[in-house]
């Protein structure tokens, strides 16, 4: 069988801070990522900070890295720096135009993440924000117009940034009940027209600055807060299969295919080891119980010890996940005394990568798949994927964009064949990303993913006219023919 399972969701992904602007309107309260410059005053991108004596710091905020940021440092804005969310590609007035845009390839889902500090601008007030409430609502009944989907992420990445300085993040157990409540709100309001859910975007990634939200680089902070997430999380399923008994509840992973530079015993055992990095956490939310190698990665974080209690044992347990979504870009491979986590992993001779030197490697998308669901035995939601290269439009916006064309048909039939040859019970893909948008790891403008080329450059400079590229009339054959097309 050469298509995609009947009702296959395809769309696209994408993060509000990376898309949506309007960072000061409609009430919308700051977050961490409003004070990520693009990385012109410091490479690669940092969070802008002052010191009480008045000297400016840089933290790192690339997702996987994280420096120890003192607790007296506050965040500032910089009249000589660019941030690149406040304006991103401005879809908070952009909205009609890019939903009527991917209607226009037969998107039948499109993943989103709400701005929590839009909902709560502090994160503790006692009301939500009207205005942001509107704005979703007007977005989701847009696409629920043209018959798509609302994928919502909860949290991606961010959390307002009073809940982030007051309390240290996540490190706090008290941001389970602000989560609870920011929840609450949206399955209020949004809960009888969304289905899909994700509670967190990535949130493997605890090493990263941005998803715990604390300023401590400290392993036993980083699992305790990672700890108090997977609580929120399994609350916040609990809660939403009460209040939408239909509803289905994810939670997305950072995957890369991780293989050992060589078939040496030691290389093949330290690339298990570094494997459990990731699967500690979905086999704590998919499974609903910590595994019996959680000793062993916290002592490797250099702490032997979390105090769970019974009741968090329970909640666990009641609050698993009903399917595994998870970003796919690459594969990496290790070997013996390379650190864990090692993301850039050590150059793989056998790939090609793209031009910010990340391998591409189709069959590990079909790899990683295979192992997933062979270990967890829930449905599966490939919510990222994509290609970011420097695109070069012609005078009228339009991008001949074959190489991502190439790309995304491998990476497909590697889907098609996990699904229809291995079995794997897969239910939808989101491409990242549906319109060009600011990049995470660099604030840049020039690593473009999208299938609609927008005009604005590093700086946000540009008319924001969006142009359909050429692999966006692909995708629209793909879907139509439900992934016939690409053979």
């Amino acid at each position: 069988m050469n298509t995609f399972p009947k009702g296959f969701l395809w769309g696209g992904a994408s993060a509000d801070f990376q898309v949506e602007g309007g960072f000061d309107e409609g009430g919308r309260g700051l977050l961490s990522h409003d004070y990520e410059t693009d990385g012109s005053l410091e490479e690669p991108r940092h969070h802008t900070m002052k010191m009480p004596d008045g000297t400016l710091i840089y933290p790192r905020s690339s997702f996987f890295y994280a420096d120890e940021v003192p607790p007296e440092a506050e965040p500032v804005f910089l009249e000589d720096a660019y941030y690149p969310s406040h304006k991103a590609v401005d879809f908070y007035h952009h909205y009609k135009e890019d939903i009527a845009l991917m209607a226009g390839m037969g998107f039948n889902v499109y993943r989103f993440s709400i701005c929590w500090s839009r909902i709560y601008p502090n994160g503790e007030e006692e009301q939500p924000n009207k205005e942001g409430l509107s704005f979703y609502r007007n977005v989701i009944n847009e696409l629920k117009k043209y018959g798509m989907e609302p994928l919502i992420t909860i949290c991606h990445d961010e959390m307002p940034m009073n809940l982030a300085l007051k309390y240290d993040g996540w490190s706090s157990r008290y941001l389970i009940d602000c989560y609870l409540k920011y929840c609450k709100t949206l399955f209020e309001h949004f809960g009888q027209d969304c289905k899909y859910w994700l509670t967190f975007n990535e949130i493997n990634a605890v090493k990263g600055f941005g998803p715990c939200g604390t300023r401590k680089s400290d392993g036993h902070v980083r699992y305790l807060a990672a700890h108090h997430m997977f609580v929120a999380s399994a609350k916040a399923v609990i809660l939403g299969h009460e209040m939408m008994p239909d509803a289905k509840f994810g939670t997305m992973y950072a995957m890369s295919e991780l293989y050992p530079a060589s078939c040496k015993s030691e290389d093949v055992f330290h690339a298990l080891l570094e494997r459990r990095e990731n699967w500690y956490f979905i086999d704590i939310m998919a499974r609903g119980y910590y595994p019996s190698y959680a000793k062993q990665i916290w002592k490797h974080h250099g702490f032997d010890h979390l105090e769970i209690s019974d009741e968090d044992k329970d909640i666990l347990k009641r609050g698993q996940l009903d399917f595994v979504s998870f970003s796919y870009y690459r594969s990496n491979i290790t070997q013996a005394g390379d650190p864990w986590f090692n993301v850039g992993g050590s150059i793989n001779p056998y790939l090609e990568t793209t031009p910010w030197g990340w391998p591409i490697d189709p069959l590990g998308l079909r790899h990683v798949m295979n192992t997933i669901y062979d270990r967890i035995q829930k449905p599966l939601f490939i919510v990222e994927n994509g290609l970011g290269v420097v695109d070069q439009a012609d005078e009228n916006g339009y991008v001949e964009d074959d190489y991502r064309i190439e790309y995304l048909k491998d990476h497909f039939k590697a889907m098609r064949d996990a699904i229809n040859e291995d079995g794997v019970d897969c239910i939808g893909y989101t491409m990242w990303a549906p319109v060009d948008l600011v990049s995470l790891s660099t604030g840049e403008m020039k690593k473009r993913y999208g299938f609609i080329y927008v005009d604005m450059n590093d700086k946000g400079e540009g008319s924001l006219k969006r142009t359909p590229k050429k692999s966006y009339y692909w995708m629209k054959e793909v879907i139509s023919s439900n992934g016939s097309s690409i053979d």
